[in-house]
């Protein structure tokens, strides 16, 4: 099974995450921010993975420590889980619309960091959330997961379905990317290594 668990404990949140690649159980998540709870329920269904968050932050403050932090412990996890990713597909992509909204996303699980995050989310503020904390945390997973991640909202009215439809795609691509090629013998890279 691949599988990971890490607590990460700092001065602003302590955060206990677990994945299982292989495992569609339900998934338990609870990190005090709700619209992310809303997501990362999301994000595991469409990806397929068991997903276990519990996180305790200073969100008196605001939700920005803990979105952070769980996305970089998120990202933590995935790289473990992944160990030498022999025979995974590497990439994965997928188109996801919600209502209105369209939203893209390609990875590469290729052990170089980066970030395309193109979206205009003109609503602020959902809720008691910090629209912006979205690319705060898909930055924090892809840099920390060591993946290229490029998400892209095409088009769409409603804030929520935008970040909706990103989250959504990011799972189905993840889904793509991590899937077990038995065509693919190593890894998926001339260079032998991931």
């Amino acid at each position: 099974m691949r599988s990971a668990s890490k607590t990460r404990i700092t001065g602003e949140t302590s955060i206990e995450l677990s994945i299982n690649l292989d495992s569609q159980a339900d998934s338990t998540i609870s990190t005090g921010v709700g619209f992310l709870d809303h997501m990362l329920t999301l994000f595991a269904k469409h990806s397929r993975i068991t997903l276990n968050v519990k996180a305790d932050g200073d969100t008196y403050v605001d939700a920005h420590h803990t979105v952070e932090d769980v996305g970089i412990t998120l990202g933590l996890c995935l790289k473990e889980a992944l160990s030498d990713k022999a025979s995974i597909n590497r990439y994965g992509s997928s188109y996801v619309p919600m209502d209105e909204s369209l939203g893209f996303c390609a990875l590469d699980l290729s052990g170089r960091s980066y970030l395309v995050f193109d979206a205009e989310l003109t609503n602020p503020k959902l809720g008691d959330f910090d629209t912006e904390l979205v690319e705060e945390f898909f930055q924090a997973v892809a840099f920390n997961a060591e993946m290229n991640l490029h998400l892209r909202v095409l088009y769409g009215k409603n804030t929520h379905h935008k970040i909706e439809a990103l989250f959504k795609a990011f799972g189905r691509a993840l889904r793509e990317a991590i899937t077990i090629n038995p065509e693919i013998k190593g890894v998926n890279s001339t260079k032998g290594v991931l």
